[in-house]
């Protein structure tokens, strides 16, 4: 009988595996280099390819991927948006463990949902070089229209590493690319002087909306795309992934309206818009009908409007969009000012915005607000729009009008409340939650058949795409019961949102987290646990994986601004992360009455904004004279030969003032202020510094590349001299 028994088990399990179709990819990683802009730099290509190849499935398949990992260094893919054992969620360190190098890696799960999806690395930043591709999963019956994948993404000629040091030392290189730095000349010319210096007294830097440059925009890891096959009134279904690093796209159709059917991969009821945004790491299926005889363009527009990407529908002559106009920024900049205290904390003025449906941006719009920029384009009689609308009466799309086709209601039990304050500092490029990174917060313990509902406050300048790993969460709308679900939210500057899902899930770590790539790695981000969860045995000792998890946002990032000019070298290097910074600096006469001062210091960032800076160092001056000199309050200042202990420390006045006031172990006391990269035009920058010792100085640089910049400055102590200055 016992035999029987075994037997009639095997051979439900061998029918059972042949009722559910496995089907398997092989998927290569390797180093390459890559061309979209006429420079070659490294990337990472699957399969030869970027992006990644489409990885293609059907409802109620078995998915095996090999990863096959050919580099010299670790990867890791999650599989965005996807329903599937903790083990294979793909965050390396967290649930799986990562792909090392020259080994292979196999992801088995079930496939129990259909849509649209991605996949990408989850290792540093590999995302933005190449590891990301499509994950399509068809309903069992075939489409009865046809199917387009349009996978969005950013390029940047620059390395990541680089990109992401250079947001840790607040450049501005990537403004004057944009022509986006607001500067001191700009704001005089446009007549918005008094709107830039109330921007700067409430320390704030230039409005913008995106953080990066980019060079190009990809559709598929192509310039343009075409789908040349669709004859007049025929419709075809484009699955729209934003897999960018950064950037949101706006969306518009040359042929007229869009039917939005789907968000996430989950179905909503269609609804019909002019536009939409996507948001980094989101995906939309939309529905677009071909007009008469003609290639009509469907464009992807950067959110910064810097560049876009064109799929080029039909046959026939192009019938192109007007390119959407830069941005009027100083009417973006009065709107934060009147939404920032002096103190950097932001004021709704009781506007309660939700859901995308107040767009304050929308005050940087030339096509909203009718400020048109002087860029008009030479063939505007080219370019086409079946709307007869105006910009301002046309349909944008938001949450509040997005509609579950089946209801979305949670089982009926209570609700665990959880409130999470986006917070981030721009000057420094720290994001949290809560002002606090994800490796200076405990995970958040759920149990299993539990509500969550989370109440999420935008109380930063940007906007944060929010996604969490495994589970599909509910938009609570106008809709109710048919609120839909999604596993991304963009959450506007100023919003207060609610999400609520239900902890379906047996086991493990789940991540949630701001999608945009620089902001994730700074550490905003929470990991949801299941209580009772059995170790995970992919990760070994839990201690010892989850510190490199929390690694990312403790890292030390390296930055220098060092002049050579015909007077004297003045230097500054800072080795720092989010709240410790070491710090030294220079100042070298290159002739001997010159003399020198150098010092070092240790430091901690205090406060949500970190205007405080308390620290302990050194100092050394040194100057050959005769002449006693004394300071301001009357102490003799030793310049001939000191080497002194110090404790001082540093808050961030209005007008990015830096007001320093330290004590040697002697007594002695100096007092300092100093104001750097005044923005006099989009490439002249301005600095002064004055201190109780007696000793001033002035200077100018101006910027010929993003490291090197023609300098020249006075001092007190040293006159005039002109020469280089290289900032990293």
């Amino acid at each position: 009988m016992k035999k029987l028994f075994l037997t009639l088990l095997f051979l439900n399990l061998v029918f059972a595996a042949d009722a559910q179709q496995i089907k398997r990819y092989d998927l290569h990683i390797k180093d390459t280099l890559v061309n979209f802009t006429g420079k070659t730099k490294p990337g990472i290509a699957i399969n030869g390819q970027i992006p990644a190849p489409t990885l293609e499935f059907t409802e109620g398949d078995i998915a095996e991927i090999h990863v096959h990992n050919h580099m010299h260094h670790e990867t890791s893919l999650h599989w965005h948006g996807l329903i599937l054992p903790n083990e294979m969620d793909g965050v390396p360190y967290l649930t799986t463990a990562p792909v090392k190098s020259h080994t292979t890696a196999v992801y088995r799960f079930p496939i129990v949902q259909n849509g649209t999806y991605w996949y990408h690395s989850h290792t540093m930043l590999q995302e933005q070089i190449g590891m990301y591709g499509a994950f399509i999963i068809h309903k069992k019956e075939p489409s009865k229209i046809k199917e387009k994948v349009v996978l969005l993404s950013d390029w940047s000629d620059e390395n990541p590493d680089q990109i992401e040091r250079s947001l840790h030392q607040a450049t501005d290189w990537y403004a004057i690319k944009k022509g986006a730095t607001q500067n001191y000349y700009q704001a005089i010319k446009e007549k918005q002087f008094g709107t830039k210096l109330e921007n700067e007294w409430k320390r704030m830097m230039a409005m913008d909306v995106s953080d990066v440059y980019y060079e190009k925009f990809l559709m598929n890891g192509k310039l343009s795309e075409a789908v040349s096959d669709l004859q007049p009134g025929e419709q075809i279904r484009l699955r729209v992934i934003n897999g960018s690093a950064s950037t949101y796209f706006w969306l518009h159709f040359a042929g007229g309206k869009m039917s939005v059917v789907a968000s996430d991969g989950i179905n909503v009821k269609p609804v019909e818009v002019d536009r939409l945004i996507v948001g980094v790491s989101e995906s939309y299926d939309i529905v677009v009908t071909a007009p008469h005889h003609g290639s009509y363009e469907f464009s992807a527009t950067s959110e910064d409007r810097t560049g876009h990407v064109s799929l080029w529908l039909g046959n026939g002559d192009k019938k192109a969009l007007q390119p959407m106009e830069r941005l009027n920024y100083f009417e973006g900049m009065k709107m934060m000012n009147d939404m920032m205290t002096v103190g950097g904390k932001m004021n709704d003025m009781g506007m309660n915005m939700s859901l995308q449906q107040m767009d304050m941006n929308a005050v940087m719009y030339p096509e909203i607000t009718g400020r048109k920029s002087d860029k008009t384009s030479e063939n505007e009689h080219q370019h086409h729009d079946m709307s007869h609308e105006s910009d301002s009466e046309k349909v944008t799309l938001n949450y509040n009008m997005l509609e579950a086709v089946t209801k979305t209601t949670l089982p009926d039990k209570p609700f665990r409340e959880l409130t999470f304050e986006l917070t981030g500092n721009m000057n420094r490029y720290v994001w949290t939650m809560d002002n606090k990174t994800i490796s200076e917060t405990d995970k958040i313990l759920i149990k299993k058949g539990e509500n969550i509902r989370i109440i999420l406050k935008n109380n930063s300048m940007m906007r944060h795409p929010m996604h969490l790993h495994g589970h599909f969460f509910r938009i609570v709308n106008q809709y109710g019961d048919y609120s839909p679900l999604k596993n991304v939210m963009d959450i506007m500057p100023m919003e207060i949102n609610i999400i609520e899902f239900n902890a379906s899930e047996n086991y493990g770590d789940w991540y949630f987290h701001c999608h945009i790539l620089y902001h994730m790695m700074s550490g905003m981000g929470k990991i949801f646990s299941y209580e009772n969860s059995p170790p995970n045995p992919e990760l070994g000792d839990p201690k010892k994986a989850l510190r490199k998890v929390y690694a990312d946002d403790r890292r030390f990032y390296l930055g220098a601004e060092i002049g050579i000019e015909s007077n004297s070298s003045d230097g500054e290097i800072r080795y720092g992360n989010t709240r410790w910074m070491f710090q030294g600096e220079w100042h070298a006469g290159f002739k001997k009455e010159y003399g020198y001062e150098s010092a070092i210091q240790f430091g901690r960032f205090l406060g949500a904004n970190q205007f405080w800076y308390p620290y302990v160092g050194a100092d050394f001056r040194y100057r050959s004279s005769d002449e006693t000199e004394t300071n301001l309050f009357d102490q003799s200042s030793t310049k001939n030969k000191r080497a002194a202990a110090i404790a001082g420390i540093q808050y961030t006045l209005p007008w990015f003032i830096v007001a320093d006031a330290r004590v040697d172990h002697e007594g002695k006391v100096r007092f300092e202020v100093a104001r750097e990269d005044i923005p006099l035009t989009e490439r002249m920058r301005l600095r002064a510094k004055w201190n109780t010792d007696r000793e001033w100085t002035v200077g100018a640089k101006y910027m010929l590349t993003k490291y090197w910049s023609l300098s020249s400055h006075y001092d007190s102590d040293m006159d005039w001299g002109a020469g280089l200055t290289f900032t990293y």
